[in-house]
């Protein structure tokens, strides 16, 4: 996964790791920063953080 280095991806980022186009990368970064704006964290515009990106879209076993 290419994670920049602040540890955020952009929408061209989620592009390409989900196969998406741009308007569903949009989609599913302004959802996944709802749910941490939610929890009472800052999140950065048109930016999503890498790790709950990895955490909601990835299944790791465990």
């Amino acid at each position: 996964m290419s994670e920049l280095k602040n540890g955020f991806l952009t929408a061209e980022e989620v592009m390409d790791i989900l196969q998406v186009k741009q308007s569903k990368a949009y989609q599913i970064i302004r959802q996944l920063n709802k749910e941490l704006s939610g929890m009472g964290l800052i999140t950065v515009p048109r930016r999503v953080d890498a790790n709950y990106f990895k955490k909601k879209l990835f299944y790791e076993e465990k």
